[in-house]
């Protein structure tokens, strides 16, 4: 059940205690569960007025493979009210089961801002999860549980107001507080990982791993793997960082070579430790069996550049002997911005307001080989609110009155449609859900196939028209929810599609045209964006729109394409042109629903008044989120600028600095002599490069600073212990033994901030002498954040952990991850792209970049 809004909006008791109200759904974990109040049983009364206990159903025993999220000995989601109060210097969130028992109470002043972040939707196949990870002095409760909390809202809005809200209260990743007044501090660290699980191979085959402990890596020779032999199994994998679980995928069948093609993004991370990524057997009739796991060391991985290769995946067992059993095809990305306050970025903000954004887009893209920084620079436009203004008026600018252009208009892949594609899906999301999310799980999860193609199903016409009436019936289907919640179009989109429909009937002359097709015009220029580069892409890859978790099935996947092909045929406005001869049985069912989509398209290109909130149409979320931004307000002008600045803003939850310094980096990363002179007839990328390294300048400065003022001794207010593994690790926890106690980062700096002391102390005696690295007086290399990663350099020996050593964590989450069959003519192929830094960092920097480049070696293995 999803959650439900409390009556009572959270109000400000007074200019100092502030309180807050807001029902959830609470993840109870079994544990924690044995002693609360079971929910009651509903029961009704009977004509007599005696109460009829519900009846007792006699059920067939469930297989451990049709469990759900919820089954009985994993945990269970219960109706929660979660009550904040904020009382001077403290801050505590009481959540309440029931209105009257007392479940946690979290102190959530003593919270960093990274333990409080969305949970992914993996883990529990819910969305708008918000998940709060405390030690045991930072929370009481009436069970002793160091499980992170889990807390699901009834919207977006609802979940990303409180978000920032919970946020407002903790300790943000700020360096230099203890010396510096000025700003709060000097800098804010943000980390974030992108990671791609793309397939698996020899999953299950048993082959001696030779571990080399100096290169961090296993290998497995080429006459071991030929005669391994292929093992049928269902395998499905969990991510962990930093020994926290924090996502799974969906369960893959496959002769050991599974195909997943999953994406999991993790943004606001603590400071880097290790990936770590565990492979399991799925068994119909018993628990899960663990294959082996990836562990990676974060701090290896150069910035913002894109791995992609073959990670062996490493049974337990001990340096000695250690078994590979398969391998795992994934995709990563590690970034790591430093964060200046926002007044250092003023001079960069001046140049990119000089222009319309589509603009920067288009010369990111073109001149510096920047394909990844619209979503940021989309970010600020969103945040001055001038986006759709500068949408609107890159519009005028494609349509072209010559008659050629009709057949083309708003077909090309240009910067005006990738930018209504990253506005749609950035305004759209929850439009989108409402749209198709439930009847396309629904077709994936009841195993939906249709096939109207007689060469493809090689069967009789009886049964071909069987799948044409099949196809018409679930068009129907998915067509009536899409035209049921039309009137959800997001403000921001139907001003844009106005804007479409309006700008082609004056430039064509639409009104006064006596041609149907020129009539037709302005809404299949507005379809061409609404279905064509929108909802039918959703229909055809829901996975990629967060809409069904995996990669459906390959039948599936035929049955979402057919049905693709007919609601795009319907948004075409033609039902009389089909290229394929087994769609024109469709014909009766395009005419019959073509006037409701001009009516749809009519209501998605007229602005309505949005008294309450562009992204939330319900008043009550409306005015939850005044509140929170009112107290913000007050609260925000006593506050530092460094800790005012990192809250982010509502109500798309944006942090203007981070996009700016991930702009900065990207331009200084990708800046190269050949650049640099297509750079010279460009004013405004010569600018914008000169405030890009001038931040850089003052980045560098600031590092500097802190540097100079801290002692080797000093204990600040963050920093981690160096890690002590390597990858991959050889060790393994045992899922079900208990975990080790977290407690919570209290040191000076992130790990990729190693001290002058740290540099000159011992390092692995095993390890060949190229590994060490010249003294460094700065706490964070900024070289190294712009081209690469900082070397994992631990203060004392580093060893292999046999399993007896490490302590090893529970497996808190243990439902099953839900099935989806493989679809193995799927390969996405994606290159990393190697960039570099226009300026020549010190000598040393040189020596150490060509040390490092050896790092993967092993891991990625050549075939």
């Amino acid at each position: 059940m999803s959650a439900t809004s409390d009556p009572k909006q959270p109000t400000a008791t007074s200019s100092v205690h502030r309180e807050f109200l807001v029902s959830v759904e609470l993840y109870v974990p079994t544990m924690p569960s044995f002693g609360l109040r079971k929910p009651v049983v509903p029961r009704r009364k009977t004509d007599t007025g005696k109460v009829e206990e519900a009846p007792k159903l006699l059920k067939e025993k469930s297989s451990w493979i049709s469990l759900t999220r919820n089954a009985p000995g994993v945990g269970q989601w219960r109706p929660a009210t979660c009550r904040l109060m904020d009382e001077d210097e403290s801050c505590l969130l009481h959540i309440y089961i029931e209105e009257t028992i007392l479940y946690q109470t979290v102190y959530i002043h003593m919270l960093n801002h990274t333990d409080i972040r969305h949970a992914d939707a993996s883990l529990f196949l819910r969305k708008n999860c918000i998940g709060l990870a405390s030690a045991g002095g930072q929370r009481w409760g009436s069970s002793v549980n160091t499980e992170p909390i889990y807390l699901q809202f009834e919207d977006s809005d609802a979940c990303n107001t409180w978000l920032v809200l919970l946020r407002s209260y903790s300790k943000p990743e700020i360096y230099g507080q203890t010396f510096i007044s000025r700003d709060g501090g000097l800098y804010r660290m943000w980390r974030q990982v992108e990671l791609s699980i793309l397939q698996g191979r020899n999953l299950g085959n048993h082959f001696k791993a030779h571990l080399d402990v100096n290169a961090s890596s296993a290998t497995v020779s080429e006459a071991d793997q030929r005669e391994s032999d292929f093992v049928d199994l269902d395998a499905f994998c969990e991510i962990h960082l930093n020994d926290n679980i924090c996502a799974r995928t969906t369960v893959k069948k496959g002769i050991g070579s599974p195909d997943w093609h999953e994406n999991f993004l993790f943004s606001d991370l603590p400071p880097f430790e290790t990936l770590e990524v565990t492979v399991w057997r799925e068994k119909r009739l018993s628990k899960p069996v663990l294959l082996g796991s990836v562990r990676i060391a974060l701090t290896n991985f150069r910035r913002s550049e894109a791995v992609e290769g073959w990670f062996p995946v490493i049974q337990s067992g001990g340096v000695s002997n250690s078994i590979q059993v398969g391998e795992i095809r994934m995709k990563l990305t590690v970034n790591e911005e430093i964060i200046l306050p926002h007044s250092s970025y003023s001079g960069l903000l001046s140049v990119l307001h000089d222009r319309n954004v589509l603009e920067w887009m288009s010369d990111f893209e073109r001149r510096l080989q920047l394909r990844t920084i619209s979503s940021h620079l989309m970010s600020i436009a969103i945040a001055k609110n001038v986006l759709v203004e500068h949408v609107k008026e890159y519009a005028d600018r494609e349509v072209d009155g010559t008659p050629s252009s009709h057949n083309t208009i708003f077909r090309g892949n240009n910067t005006f449609t990738k930018t209504m594609e990253l506005a749609m899906a950035f305004y759209g999301k929850a439009f989108l859900e409402s749209s198709i999310g439930s009847i396309i799980r629904r077709i994936c999860s009841e195993k939906i196939t249709i096939e109207v193609d007689p060469v493809r199903s090689g069967r009789g016409a009886k049964e071909v028209e069987r799948g044409v009436d099949q196809l018409i019936h679930w068009s129907q289907e998915v067509w009536n929810q899409i035209y049921a919640v039309r009137g959800q179009c997001p403000h921001e989109l139907r001003r844009l599609f106005e804007h479409v429909r309006q700008l082609v009937e004056k430039r064509y002359h639409t009104r006064d045209s006596q041609e149907a097709y020129n009539r037709e015009l302005p809404w299949q220029s507005v379809s061409a964006f609404c279905f064509l580069r929108f909802i039918v892409p959703g229909i055809l890859h829901p996975h990629l729109f967060g809409l069904y978790p995996g990669l459906p099935g390959a039948r599936i996947q035929r049955s979402l394409t057919l049905i693709a092909k007919v609601i795009q045929s319907l948004a075409n406005l033609n039902p009389n042109v089909q290229k394929e001869e087994f769609m024109r049985g469709m014909k009766d069912f395009l005419k019959q629903n073509l006037p409701a989509m001009v009516d749809y398209i009519l209501i998605v290109s007229t602005p309505v008044p949005d008294p309450f909130s562009p992204h939330s149409g319900h008043p009550a979320h409306s005015l939850q989120r005044h509140n929170v931004v009112s107290s913000l307000h007050e609260r925000g002008a006593t506050m530092p600028v460094l800790e005012r600045e990192s809250i982010p803003l509502l109500p798309h939850v944006l942090d203007i600095p981070r996009h700016l310094a991930c702009i900065t980096s990207s331009v200084i990363r990708s800046a190269r002599s050949a650049d640099s002179k297509a750079q010279g007839d460009n004013q405004h990328l010569s600018d914008l490069c000169a405030q890009c390294f001038s931040l850089e300048e003052q980045s560098l400065t600031r590092v500097s600073q802190l540097a100079g003022v801290e002692s080797p001794h000093t204990a600040l207010k963050w920093d981690v212990p160096r890690m002590q593994s390597i990858v991959p690790s050889a060790a393994l926890p045992s899922p079900v033994s208990p975990s080790k106690s977290s407690e919570p980062h209290k040191v000076s700096r992130p790990y990729t901030a190693p001290s002058s002391s740290d540099l000159s102390e011992t390092t692995h005696p095993n390890a060949p002498s190229e590994n060490s690295l010249p003294s460094n007086t700065v706490p964070h290399d900024l070289f190294s954040l712009r081209r690469g990663s900082i070397p994992d350099i631990s203060p004392g020996p580093e060893v292999l952990s046999s399993p007896e050593d490490r302590t090893p964590r529970q497996r808190f989450l243990r439902p099953k991850s839900i099935s989806a069959d493989s679809l193995s003519t799927f390969i996405s192929q994606a290159g990393a792209g190697v960039s570099r830094s226009l300026r020549s960092p010190p000598d040393f920097q040189d020596e150490a970049g060509r040390k490092r480049k050896n790092v993967l070696h092993g891991i990625l293995t050549k075939r």
